[in-house]
């Protein structure tokens, strides 16, 4: 037999295996809160508008209530022949309240009800992301602050470079995860439109008012074109995007847990919360929340890729194709909230070894810039000069073996001979941070206000 919803055309069924790519109730039926307010909001604007009476509407409303209290207890038998959310609820309506039930679908479309959830859905997902990136900027900045006198070596090319603090260091993830966190915002803003009352594609012909269930549903306006309307998900990718650049940010912040957290480096520890063990080597500890936060931030990335890949072909207005938006979308944003939870979680858990990484702070002749940029301050000696003049000096160092803030006055006299004991007085890297207070530099007493500033625009209190 047809699909009782929609089968009037048909004569005879689905064959099996259309049954089985076509349904979506497997994935969509996390719709379930906002296609049900979506259904009430339409019912009882519908009421108000005297398109139905009211108590079908009142019959409707009870039937929803109840029908969401079945999902949310696990009671409610969900049906893949009924192929998706919106078909599910509408069945178990009709067997509650009987025909009632079946004024419901007047003046919409599955086409604008599922833009319609999926907007909703998307927008409650980013509050809750939100919050959960403001909880790991507020574990980063409270590690800031313990650290903002700790001195690492600075990194560029994987190399050691300059000294900066680790509080430092920490503070620069706070700063990516704030446009994180204004680029979900932004999407948020863009998204919050309604298309409920687009219909099919074309709108409809009865007296609705779409700014009633746009004011129900907490939307800012309704769409203004109906044919974007059901077929845009721009909203979609553009909350997937801003995910994967944050995803992106916390990859970078777990490869540097992995690579801290390594012999070599031994930068920081990690307790047994966030490490495992090997089956075979009983010494070791692995960073495996760590590596699992970089590797979910490639298949975050790719529900991106994948949903671009999808939208690219279409022609307005909806179709089939785009019930492909859901189940990697709604995959990704559940992994994209227990990755922020885990970074969350090892930022507040890792320990630093300062000693480890001050002493490591001074590898590589990491004061050579703080040495060039003495010979421009106190001998008036043009910066490429000094750089040359450092170079050298540098070499000397390497060649005796030892580190520059070691290597005797008369070895840096014999490359430049007004050097003075007065250079000794940069060479080490405390005085090094210590002397970058340019607005944004890596000194301690500009962690501090740096720390203190996001203290207070978290609304939070320095411990």
């Amino acid at each position: 037999m047809s699909n009782k919803m929609w089968g009037g055309r048909f004569a005879a069924g689905p064959d099996a295996i259309l049954e089985e790519i076509n349904a979506s109730i497997d994935f969509d039926r996390h719709l379930f809160a906002q296609d049900i307010a979506g259904s009430k909001a339409h019912a009882s604007m519908l009421a108000a508008q005297g398109i139905i009476t009211a108590a079908d509407a009142d019959k409707i409303a009870q039937g929803l209530d109840a029908i969401l209290a079945e999902i949310e207890s696990g009671k409610f038998k969900f049906s893949r022949a009924l192929e998706d959310i919106h078909m599910n609820v509408e069945s178990r309506l009709a067997e509650l309240i009987g025909p009632a039930a079946g004024r419901l679908h007047t003046a919409r479309s599955r086409n604008d009800q599922v833009a319609t959830d999926f907007r909703l859905y998307i927008r409650d997902t980013i509050d809750g992301l939100d919050k959960s990136l403001a909880d790991l900027q507020l574990a980063l900045t409270e590690k800031a602050l313990q650290y903002a006198d700790s001195v690492m070596p600075g990194f560029t090319h994987l190399q050691t470079a300059q000294p900066v603090t680790f509080g430092h260091h920490l503070l620069a993830y706070v700063e990516m995860l704030s446009r994180d966190r204004g680029r979900l915002s932004d999407a948020r803003k863009r998204m919050n439109e309604n298309p409920l009352g687009s219909a099919a594609l074309a709108g409809t012909s009865f007296p609705i008012d779409r700014d009633m269930t746009s004011k129900a549903l907490g939307f800012d306006r309704p769409t203004a074109n109906s044919l974007d309307a059901v077929s845009d998900r721009d909203f979609v990718l553009e909350t997937l995007g801003a995910a994967s650049i944050c995803a992106m940010h916390l990859s970078r912040f777990a490869e540097e847990i992995v690579i801290w957290t390594t012999p070599a480096f031994g930068f920081v520890a990690l307790s047994d919360k966030f490490t495992t063990g090997s089956s075979i080597m009983p010494q070791k500890r692995n960073p495996d929340a760590a590596e699992l936060v970089r590797a979910k931030a490639g298949k975050i990335i790719g529900a991106l890729v994948q949903l671009l890949v999808v939208m690219k072909g279409l022609p307005l207005a909806y179709a089939k194709d785009m019930q492909e938006d859901k189940d990697g979308t709604i995959r990704a944003l559940s992994d994209f909230s227990v990755v922020i939870a885990a970074t969350a979680g090892m930022t507040r858990d890792l320990a630093a070894d300062e000693k480890r990484m001050k002493a490591m702070a001074g590898d590589a002749y990491s004061t050579a810039t703080d040495l060039a940029d003495w010979l421009v301050q106190k001998l008036n000696i043009p910066f490429r000069e000094a750089h040359h003049i450092t170079g050298s000096i540098v070499a000397k160092a390497s060649a005796a073996n030892v580190p520059l803030h070691r290597l005797p006055l008369a070895d840096m006299q014999a490359v430049e001979k007004r050097i003075t004991d007065d250079v000794f007085s940069v060479l080490s890297v405390s005085k090094s941070v210590a002397s970058r207070v340019s607005y944004g530099g890596t000194a301690p007493k500009n962690v501090r206000v740096q720390a203190k500033r996001w203290f207070k625009k978290l609304g939070a209190d320095p411990k």
